[in-house]
């Protein structure tokens, strides 16, 4: 069982994260493949040796692969400036991914919407089963 300690420490480090890779993003990299990117979430392993960068980029799917390329090559110079920031002795491997949360919730309400429009005539009706003779 984890210590309670230990549990706050890795939140706060993981806002930590959050707050300076958004900073790093905002202004920092020179990487033209890089659009607009916001950081969504932070999840830092239990060991603190890695963290889940959760990403949301503006704009289509193939800017948003462009993006995931971009920060992926910067990796190693944004975990070298996290670590100098925030006076860590081992700064976490970085690993980024797409957060695709928004479009989960967008095509769910999308689906959601179609059910409550649907004509009486159309919905599924119970299947009657018929007594045998």
């Amino acid at each position: 069982m984890e210590k309670r300690g230990q549990k706050y420490h890795r939140e706060r480090l993981g806002e930590a994260l959050r707050e300076e890779i958004e900073t790093i993003l905002g202004g920092e990299l020179g990487d033209p493949r890089i659009g607009l990117v916001n950081v969504s979430g932070v999840t830092l392993a239990a060991d603190g040796r890695s963290a889940r960068i959760l990403i949301n980029v503006e704009g289509d799917d193939e800017e948003a692969q462009r993006s995931l390329k971009g920060l992926v090559a910067a990796t190693g110079f944004i975990r070298r400036v996290v670590g100098e920031r925030l006076h860590l002795r081992r700064p976490p491997e970085l690993l980024f991914q797409l957060d695709r949360s928004g479009q989960y919730t967008a095509r769910i309400d999308e689906l959601l919407s179609r059910t409550r429009k649907k004509p009486a005539s159309q919905e599924v009706r119970p299947l009657q089963i018929k007594p045998r003779k």
